[in-house]
C-alpha cells in the first residue's frame, strides 16, 4: 500500500497511527491515551489563542471548554483523523493569534507547517492556505516567505510520492473530484452519499469512483482523470440547474451550523449509553448553544475588529470548505475552536448586554438560535 497508487484518503493520521503502532505495537489502548494527550494540547493552544486575542480569562474558559466539550472527548477516543484535525487547528489559531497581537518571530513557518499538516488530514483545509497566505502579504514581506517555506517541508514529500507514481502533481489527494460530486449532484441532500449505493465504506470509495468514472468514458483512467470527470459532472448540475444547486447550499449552510450531528460511521448517542461524561455534557456540549453565543461574541468584539479580522476570515473560510462539499460531524469539527473563543467572549459579554440593554444584539441572538436549533430531518 505505502508505494502503490497516489493518495485517495488524506494520509496523515495512517502514518500518525503506523507510527504508534511500530513503536508500541498495535494497542488500542496506548492509542487512545495518546489521542488523549494531544487532544488535551489542543485545548491548552487554544486557552492561549484566546488569551492572546481578548483576556486571561477568556483564554482559561476558552481551554475548559474545550476540554468539556461533549464531541471532543467522543473523537479523541475513535481511531480517526478527527483528533489531528483539532490539534492542527488550535495550533493554528494559536499562531495567528501570536501574529495578529504583534509577535514577529519564527510564526509565519510555523504556521505554513501546521496549516500543511492539516491539508493533508482535512483536505478542505487548503482554503485555509489562500486565505492565511493573503493575510500575510499584508503582514510583511518576508511572513509569506517563511510561511511558503513551511508548507513546502510538510508538502513536498507527499507531492514527490505522489509525482513518482503517476507523474503528475497531487498536493494531497486524488479526491477532489468525487468528493465535490458527492456534495454536488442532483440527487445530493448536504450529506455523504456513496456513489454507489450502500457502499459507503472507505474501501470502496477510490474503486466505485474509478469504475463508474471508467464505465461512463469506456476506457481507463489516470487518477487524476478521475477527478477531472466527477468534477465535470458537478459543474454540469450547477450550472444546468443553479436554482436547485443554491436550495442545496442554503441547506448545507443549516447542516453546518445546526444543534444535530450529522454522524458518519459511529454515533456519539450510541457511545452516551455507556458514558456518563457524554450523557451529562451532551446537553450542553452542540452547536444550538454554541453558534448563538458565538454570534453574541461576534457582535461585542466587532470594534476590534481590524485585529481580529484573520480570525473572522478563517472561520468563513473553513465553514465554506465544508458548504461547498457536504456535511458531517467530523467534517465541521475543526470549526469548534474557531467559534468557541467567540462564543466565550459572548458569554463574558452577555450580562453587560443584558444590564445595558442592547435589544437590537440580544434578538439577533435569539435569532441565530432558533436558526441554530431549527430541525433539520
Amino acid at each position: 500500500m505505502l508505494f502503490r497508487s497516489v493518495f485517495y484518503q488524506a494520509p496523515l493520521y495512517p502514518y500518525f497511527l503506523g507510527s504508534l503502532y511500530a513503536i508500541a505495537g498495535r494497542d488500542l489502548l496506548m492509542v487512545r491515551l495518546v489521542q488523549a494527550a494531544v487532544g488535551s494540547a489542543s485545548c491548552v493552544l487554544l486557552g492561549l489563542a484566546a488569551e492572546r486575542l481578548f483576556s486571561r480569562r477568556i483564554g482559561l474558559m476558552a481551554g475548559l471548554a474545550l476540554g468539556l466539550w461533549a464531541p471532543a472527548i467522543f473523537f479523541d477516543g475513535l481511531l480517526q483523523k478527527s483528533v489531528l484535525d483539532m490539534f492542527f487547528m488550535c495550533l493554528s489559531l494559536w499562531l495567528v493569534a501570536r501574529i495578529a497581537t504583534g509577535s514577529r518571530h519564527h510564526e509565519p513557518i510555523f504556521l505554513g507547517g501546521a496549516l500543511a499538516a492539516l491539508a493533508l488530514s482535512r483536505e478542505n483545509g487548503l482554503l485555509l492556505v489562500v486565505v492565511i497566505g493573503g493575510w500575510l502579504v499584508t503582514v510583511r514581506r518576508t511572513a509569506m516567505a517563511w510561511f511558503v517555506v513551511g508548507l513546502a517541508v510538510v508538502f513536498a514529500p507527499v507531492v514527490a510520492r505522489n509525482y513518482a507514481l503517476d507523474g503528475r502533481f497531487y498536493l494531497t489527494t486524488s479526491q477532489f473530484g468525487s468528493n465535490f460530486y458527492i456534495g454536488n449532484n442532483p440527487n445530493a441532500d448536504g450529506t455523504y452519499a456513496s456513489i454507489r449505493f450502500g457502499r459507503g465504506s472507505p474501501e470502496f470509495e477510490r474503486l466505485d469512483a474509478k469504475e463508474v468514472a471508467e464505465e461512463t468514458v469506456g476506457h481507463a483512467l489516470s487518477p487524476a482523470e478521475v477527478s477531472s470527470f466527477w468534477f465535470g459532472k458537478s459543474m454540469d448540475f450547477i450550472t444546468s440547474e443553479p436554482a436547485t444547486w443554491l436550495g442545496l447550499e442554503a441547506r448545507k449552510v443549516l447542516l453546518l451550523f445546526n444543534r444535530a450531528e450529522m454522524i458518519d460511521t459511529e454515533a456519539q448517542e450510541s457511545y452516551a449509553e455507556s458514558s456518563w461524561p457524554l450523557r451529562l455534557l451532551g446537553g450542553i456540549g452542540h452547536f444550538g448553544l454554541l453558534v448563538p453565543l458565538a454570534a453574541i461574541g461576534l457582535a461585542s468584539t466587532w470594534p476590534d475588529r481590524r485585529r481580529l479580522w484573520p480570525v473572522h476570515a478563517v472561520t468563513a473560510a473553513y465553514a465554506l470548505s465544508v458548504v461547498l462539499f457536504f456535511v458531517f460531524a467530523r467534517y465541521r469539527y475543526p470549526l469548534v475552536p474557531l467559534l468557541l473563543v467567540f462564543a466565550v467572549a459572548g458569554a463574558v459579554a452577555l450580562p453587560g448586554l443584558i444590564r445595558t440593554r442592547r435589544w437590537a444584539v440580544l434578538a439577533a441572538a435569539i435569532g441565530v438560535a432558533i436558526f441554530a436549533n431549527w430541525p433539520t430531518l
